[in-house]
């Protein structure tokens, strides 16, 4: 279990909360739970509903569907994030390569942070530009 300050200073280390003031900061440390998964525990299947994001606190997680692998994420790291925005099937099943934790978010919550907070608003967007940069790089 962490501690608030220590949800305070992840969540500031992330670039879509890192302008966000630190009070601020320290109200949505008390809503993120914290969650810890073993070597091997699945987080998110592939087609199950997502509507929270995570943020990888401490270990390392690896993306896959069916067998074939996407990548890892380690210490930082932010996934779900479109599924907090909108709710649908996850497109692909994360799992813990070692013990880890995670900061989760449900989407109602970040909602309400994003109405009150034109900095959280700026990084969500920052994100969906850098996914569509992406896709456009992959569709060339």
């Amino acid at each position: 279990m962490l501690l608030t300050i220590e949800k305070v200073l992840i969540l500031k280390s992330v670039p879509i909360f890192a302008s966000v003031p630190e009070t601020q900061l320290v109200d949505l440390a008390t809503i993120v739970e914290s969650e810890d998964f073993s070597e091997g525990e699945v987080i998110i299947r592939e087609g199950d509903l997502g509507t929270s994001m995570y943020i990888v606190a401490s270990g390392k997680v690896r993306l896959f569907t069916n067998d074939t692998e996407m990548g890892t994420l380690g210490n930082r790291a932010v996934f779900g994030e479109l599924a907090a925005l909108d709710p649908e099937p996850r497109a692909a099943s994360i799992e813990a390569l070692e013990d880890c934790t995670l900061l989760r978010l449900d989407g109602e919550s970040l909602y309400d942070l994003m109405s009150g907070n034109r900095e959280v608003t700026r990084g969500i967007i920052r994100v969906l530009c850098d996914y569509t940069r992406k896709n456009l790089a992959l569709a060339r």
